[in-house]
């Protein structure tokens, strides 16, 4: 199989940005949010929907995923970091349980594939005590999203999930990327809601506290603007390891380099060996991790654990 790089823009300067007005600081109301949230969605709706600019879009969303596994930890009470809720994931044997911290994962993961427009994928991922209210919810937030702007409709949804169970934190915040996903007509689902939320602010918003939809419409604009600000980074890696792959010589380098523009995790010795994951191409061991050091050496991946043996790899950040 001959490797053919992705038609991108020639200059990765050229990638839509924020324009400065969007993340100056300034006093916030809700029409200020609207105003500025409506062109931060947009610059993000550019790099996500434009093939041509080169963002890896799966591997943006399962970053977003361990990343939002990690926020709805803290937001939960576990306050897992980070580094041992992808171990959890990625190093627990098939078959065996992955605790809550892989579980917590894995939700998001599972979320990210969703197709957006579907139900019964996203009700077994809420759950039974949940599913039937779903698409009242939902429908809710997308009225709220056609009338106010899309942050109103994430809200609207999550405070309703939040009246009905506030302890019901992950199931508020999918829904809520559920409707933003919707009102944009994504076909991804991108956990982007709750990344900044905390118990303080979903408990004022659930109780009505003035104050607490502006407050929890200006978390999500600023990590919206954090998520343009890395889907403009990733295509730039992903254009670096494009360009090594012509160097590397490996039997089964070009799918291996696939999985790297999805994964921002990869284990060599479960995930290119004995074959490359989502192929038929084999790769020893040996290979796999001679793979993975070649491109640390090339200067467009590193190893994600410091430790000497079941490492993980990734892009470099």
């Amino acid at each position: 199989m001959t490797y053919q790089p992705a038609t991108i823009s020639d200059d990765l300067n050229t990638l839509p940005q924020l324009p400065g007005w969007v993340t100056s600081g300034r006093a916030e109301t809700l029409e200020t949010v609207a105003f500025r949230s409506g062109a931060a969605i947009t610059v993000l709706d550019q790099l996500v929907c434009g093939p041509h600019h080169g963002v890896p879009v799966k591997l943006l969303a399962n970053r977003l995923a361990l990343t939002a596994a990690t926020a709805t930890s803290k937001l939960e009470g576990r306050l897992a970091r980070e580094a041992d809720i992808r171990d959890a994931y990625h190093l627990t044997p098939p078959g065996e349980a992955r605790g809550p911290d892989g579980d917590l994962l894995a939700f998001w993961r599972d979320a990210v594939r969703l197709l957006a427009g579907g139900t019964g994928g996203i009700a077994d991922l809420v759950g039974a005590d949940f599913a039937g209210e779903m698409g009242v919810w939902v429908d809710a937030g997308l009225e709220r999203a056609r009338t106010c702007g899309p942050l109103s409709g994430c809200v609207a949804v999550i405070r309703a999930v939040l009246e009905a169970d506030d302890r019901a934190e992950r199931v508020a915040c999918l829904l809520s990327d559920i409707v933003l996903a919707r009102a944009l007509n994504w076909k991804t689902v991108l956990p982007v809601s709750g990344q900044r939320l905390t118990k303080t602010v979903l408990r004022d918003l659930a109780a009505g506290e003035q104050g607490a939809e502006l407050a929890l419409q200006i978390r999500t604009l600023k990590y919206i603007e954090e998520t343009v600000r890395l889907a403009r980074d990733l295509a730039r890696r992903a254009e670096a390891i494009r360009a090594v792959a012509p160097k590397l010589r490996a039997k089964g380098s070009d799918a291996a380099v696939v999985l790297f523009l999805t994964e921002d995790a990869v284990a060599p010795a479960s995930m290119l060996s004995p074959r490359i994951r989502g192929t038929n191409i084999p790769m020893t061991d040996r290979a796999a991790r001679r793979f993975c050091d070649r491109l640390v050496e090339l200067g467009v991946a590193r190893e994600l654990t410091g430790r000497p043996t079941f490492r993980l790899y990734g892009i470099t950040p």
